[in-house]
């Protein structure tokens, strides 16, 4: 047996075990599956983005070399339903069909018209051009506001409208009552532009059937392979116990991988008819096109305060671009900001209208922090925009209304309980790290001064809500699934663990993470504990990994799994020493009698005991595993102060971010090391929004930002140095005390980059630039405010 150590595991800077095979390329990734016969699929997009199907001939491709078979929509129909929305928000919701290969109607650029199948890639890539194809051009819908103009072209025209649907929430006092005694009002628009995701592994997936058993193997570079299994299923019909998925390594996901795609389905059911194994992976420029897309909303915020800043109501008008089709979770995610907008300040009022509307452009769906950071910058740029407006710091503003350290737990005015939180002792930190005194003493001087390259500071003060639970509050969200999560541990006859975990990983650092959670508990060294996920045969429960859930939802399953062995095993401890179990301590995995130190069992000889069953206690099953499945009580709120300071060239528009801090209040950290790396991972997907990153379309729907030399994704000489530091506050709604990370980052980051640069511009009649922005567009506000 291996020896007991001391030393804690949770809060110690550990190297991911992941990294090794990972950065050699010793693992495996969808796309190096090889399997014996195995077929490659392509798929014929539309090139329009709103077209009639009038006529489709498959016939050519089957006599380019090396064709197996081609299919168009029609011939799908009937082995493929409409793929999933699981998150039907309201009742009247308009949910059309939607079919994985299009059959009468195109209705985005890179929507699917037909399959092809081949013996290698490139012949079926290459045989996708003889498909013969007649469309009647459509007139696209791309205006949100346009699109629900009387009259407007319909996306779907048998549905009579491109609203989806209307979502209300109203708390607390009226907001019309609270404006009329206000002080002060402000009304604001913001956009929040089209994302694509850019995971660094493209979406693929191989099908293997084993025709014996009707059985089949779907290999999915997915976040989700249990939701996955469930929702094929529905889609083809194939009985989920003759479904296996698994997600072997996935690089990277950020919501992306959050969905049940059409391609997943269209390679399953290709499989099924063809009794082959069946390959797809995306090209990155088809991914620009078929991956769905994130953000992409107007935002038409008011705010009521008195003089003296305090607020007194806020509302929110949204209209959020669904895209085309609604997706596993198109219509949620709007609704999942809708309890963010308040932040962390207290106010009298709140009201919020989300209208989701259909256009002719790639769906949506979520994308890393999946509406808390559109709700996070809308607060915090109108807020920046109510302390100019008084003559306030921003900081000072903040402190006039946030919820104060001694008021948690706090029932905020969107009816969420925040349990806890310092926004003092963060935001304290932060300034200090940051020099903010003497930024805003160089600001004054510069600004005196009448310099042509002006400094600007930023402020974004932000909470989120992670952990995707508790089930019965999704339920009332009309959320189709639960927000519970699974973990089994099993005690190997030498010692040694393997922890069962449901949640999926694709880049997080879970089989790290979750073996020091259970080496502390179980008193075993880290290295002796072993991570098994991500595959729905070896892990047949699970919920997976999204929304910053799985420390907070998984992590916990693993700890409290972890406790349930070491109660099972001290009653095989108590047998063995002759002793109560009241009478044994337990201390980094060795069982003793109290006032007997010699009288010991380590856990690891408790299981090769258990495991050879020869002197159990009566009536014990001769096993210490044990599994437990957690469904929360609360979200989780993790919190933080971040400050950006840039430098605006007002002759070029150029903007240069001189330094960043933030500090962050996750909770209690299970690896500090880790949750460094979700914040600098989480700062620049955030930062790239405020700066870089648009989904640009044409007057005909066309994506023009459709590859890497078009859509700007910044690389670390685009990026300034972090400074990132921590409080903490542990969470009282779960075990470990933890909260979650991994969007803090992108919540946060967005607002502070976009505050400063609008700070930085106030003098000179600037109060908004729309995002990304670009030099051109600060060039320009600068323009238009002189003028």
């Amino acid at each position: 047996m291996t020896d007991q150590i001391a030393e804690p595991e949770v809060g110690r800077s550990r190297a991911r075990k992941e990294d090794a095979r990972l950065l050699t390329g010793q693992t495996n990734w969808t796309d190096n599956i090889q399997v014996a016969g195995l077929l490659y699929l392509a798929i014929l997009r539309s090139p329009m983005a709103h077209a009639r199907i009038d006529r489709i001939d498959v016939s050519p491709a089957l006599e380019r070399p090396g064709v197996v078979a081609a299919f168009s929509g029609a011939d799908l129909a009937d082995g493929l339903g409409s793929l999933p929305c699981a998150w039907p928000v309201t009742e009247d919701i308009v949910l059309p069909d939607h079919p994985p290969v299009a059959v009468d109607e195109a209705r985005y650029a890179g929507d699917p018209v037909a399959v092809v199948v081949a013996r290698d890639r490139y012949a079926a890539a290459d045989a996708l051009e003889a498909i013969e194809v007649e469309y009647t051009p459509l007139p696209p819908v791309l205006d949100l506001e346009a699109a629900l103009a009387d009259g407007a072209p319909l996306v779907h025209s048998d549905k009579g409208t491109n609203r989806c649907y209307v979502w209300p929430l109203q708390t607390g006092e009226a907001f019309d009552a609270v404006r009329d005694r206000a002080e002060v009002t402000l009304k604001r628009r913001y956009h929040q532009q089209r994302l694509i995701p850019n995971a660094m592994e493209p979406r693929a997936v191989v099908v293997t059937p084993l025709a014996a058993s009707g059985e089949f193997t779907v290999y999915s570079a997915t976040q989700i392979p249990h939701i996955l299994r469930v929702m094929l299923s529905v889609v083809t019909g194939v009985p989920e116990h003759k479904l296996r998925v698994v997600a072997p390594d996935v690089g990277g996901g950020f919501g992306s991988k959050l969905q049940v795609y059409g391609e997943e389905a269209i390679a399953l059911d290709v499989a099924r008819r063809l009794g082959r194994p069946v390959k797809w992976t995306e090209s990155r420029s088809e991914g620009y096109l078929a991956t769905h897309h994130g953000r992409g909303m107007i935002q038409d915020v008011e705010i009521a305060a008195n003089r003296d800043g305090r607020l007194l109501g806020l509302k929110v008008d949204l209209l959020a671009d669904m895209g085309a089709y609604l997706m596993l979770v198109t219509p949620g995610i709007p609704i999942l900001g809708a309890f963010m907008y308040p932040a962390i300040y207290k106010m009298d009022a709140y009201e919020f209208t989300c209208t989701g509307v259909f256009t002719t452009r790639t769906p949506t769906d979520a994308y890393r922090g999946a509406g808390r950071p559109e709700a996070t910058f809308a607060i915090e740029r109108i807020m920046n925009d109510l302390a100019a407006e008084l003559g306030l710091d921003p900081v000072e503003l903040r402190r006039r209304n946030w919820i104060r350290h001694e008021e948690f737990p706090y029932q905020q005015i969107a009816g969420l309980t925040y349990d806890s939180g310092n926004y003092e002792a963060a935001t304290d930190k932060a300034l200090e790290l940051f020099g903010y005194d003497k930024l805003r003493a160089e600001q004054a001087d510069r600004n005196e001064r009448g310099d042509t390259v002006r400094l600007g500071i930023g402020v974004s003060t932000y909470t989120e809500m992670c952990g995707l639970a508790p089930s019965r509050v999704l339920r009332d969200l009309r959320y189709a699934a639960g927000g519970w999560e699974a973990a089994s541990i099993r005690m190997l006859p030498t010692g040694k663990v393997e922890v069962v975990t449901g949640t999926s990983p694709h880049g997080q650092g879970h089989e790290t993470c979750w073996s020091q959670i259970a080496a502390d508990v179980l008193g075993v060294p880290f290295d002796d504990v072993e991570v098994v996920h991500g595959d729905t045969k070896a892990s047949p429960q699970g919920m997976d990994t999204y929304g910053s859930r799985s420390l907070v939802v998984g992590g916990t399953a693993v700890h409290r799994a972890a406790t349930k062995v070491v109660d099972k095993a001290r009653k095989v401890a108590a047998h063995l020493l002759e002793a109560s179990e009241q009478d044994l301590e337990f201390t980094s995995g060795v069982f003793s009698v109290k006032g007997s130190p010699e009288a010991r069992k380590t856990i690891q000889e408790i299981a090769f005991e258990t495991f050879s069953s020869h002197d159990l206690p009566d009536g014990m099953e001769p096993t210490i595993n044990a599994e437990h499945v957690v469904d929360p009580d609360n979200f989780s709120y993790p919190h933080g102060t971040h400050l950006c300071a840039v430098e605006v060239d007002t002759e070029t528009g150029q903007t240069r971010i001189r330094s960043y801090v933030c500090v962050d209040d996750v909770g209690r950290v299970i690896n500090p090391m880790i949750v460094e790396g979700q914040v600098h991972g989480g700062l620049a997907q955030g930062i790239a929004q405020a700066l870089y990153e648009e989904a640009v379309y044409d007057e005909d729907g066309n994506l023009v930002s459709g590859t890497l030399a078009d859509y700007l994704v910044p690389s670390a000489p685009d990026l300034p140095d972090f400074v990132t530091d921590r409080t903490e506050t542990p969470a009282s709604t779960n075990s470990l005390g933890v909260k979650g990370v991994g969007e803090a980052g992108t919540i946060a980051s967005t607002p502070a980059v976009v505050n400063a640069i609008v700070d930085a511009l106030r003098p000179l009649g600037v109060t908004d630039v729309r995002m990304p922005c670009t030099p051109e567009r600060v060039w320009r506000a600068v323009k238009e405010a002189q003028a």
